[in-house]
């Protein structure tokens, strides 16, 4: 009897300590899933969405007269948004505020740099129109295709007002795209060989350094260590009319 007792005795304690150390582990693993969310939203930039207005004037570089390149083509991360998609966005993502902006899993709000609404849209409004790219190199390509569709770009009509109705889908102002990981010289060679642009007829705006290796093959490449803006576009345009002798109107 007493031995029996005994045993009772110690599996009962076993029990208590397996389901006290059980409590403490689940204790433990919800903190530090708060604490990773935590975070994430403090490194989350905090966005505006874009907005195109009347009083947002083009690019001057696009009203000149003087040559343009035939394909402008941008990075995604850090060039058109202010954000890494492949570490800041976590799906599932939902339009907001008419297609302005897009919200993820954990609430935080994704749109484009101010200024490249009125970018895109007026680069397609020059005679003849400039053919649009993107090179991106990011290891989430499926959750950088659906921002590209889910922001839209408000027509030139629209006043500054998030209030407002938004228009073509960033994704579909694109005429090539280009999104995966590896060398950037493997996106532009794709982009050639599907548009029959000679690489010197491209010019190319990232944030990183190290994907100037397409000036390999031709490309003028632009650095946007903040983003896109419209005076980065105007530089970077008369960068390569510099090189590539066109700095005056042709007839």
């Amino acid at each position: 009897m007493l031995v029996l007792t005994t045993f009772v005795r110690q599996a009962r304690n076993l029990i208590a300590s397996f389901l006290y150390n059980k409590y403490i582990f689940s204790v433990i693993l919800l903190c530090f899933s708060l604490f990773l969310v935590m975070v994430k939203k403090s490194n989350t930039p905090s966005l505006t969405p874009a907005i195109i207005s009347d009083n947002i004037p083009s690019p001057e570089t696009f009203n000149d007269g003087i040559p343009l390149p035939k394909i402008i083509t941008f990075d995604l991360d850090y060039t058109l948004w202010p954000f890494w998609v492949d570490t800041h966005v976590t799906p599932p993502l939902k339009a907001k505020d008419n297609n302005t902006k897009s919200i993820d899993r954990w609430g935080e709000s994704f749109s484009f740099y101010p200024d490249v609404p009125s970018i895109l849209l007026s680069a397609k409004s020059t005679s003849p129109p400039i053919t649009l790219a993107t090179a991106s190199r990011t290891s989430a390509p499926d959750i950088a295709t659906s921002l590209l569709k889910q922001l839209h770009l408000p027509s030139t009509s629209e006043t500054n007002t998030s209030s407002k109705a938004s228009g073509k889908r960033a994704y579909d102002i694109f005429d090539y795209m280009q999104i995966f990981p590896g060398d950037k010289k493997t996106h532009f060679q794709r982009i050639q060989k599907a548009s029959g642009v000679a690489y010197d007829e491209m010019l190319f705006f990232d944030d990183e350094r190290r994907n100037r290796n397409v000036e390999s093959l031709g490309v003028v490449f632009w650095e946007v260590p903040s983003g896109v803006t419209r005076a980065e576009v105007d530089r970077g345009v008369r960068e390569w009319r510099k090189r590539k002798g066109r700095e005056q109107r042709e007839t």
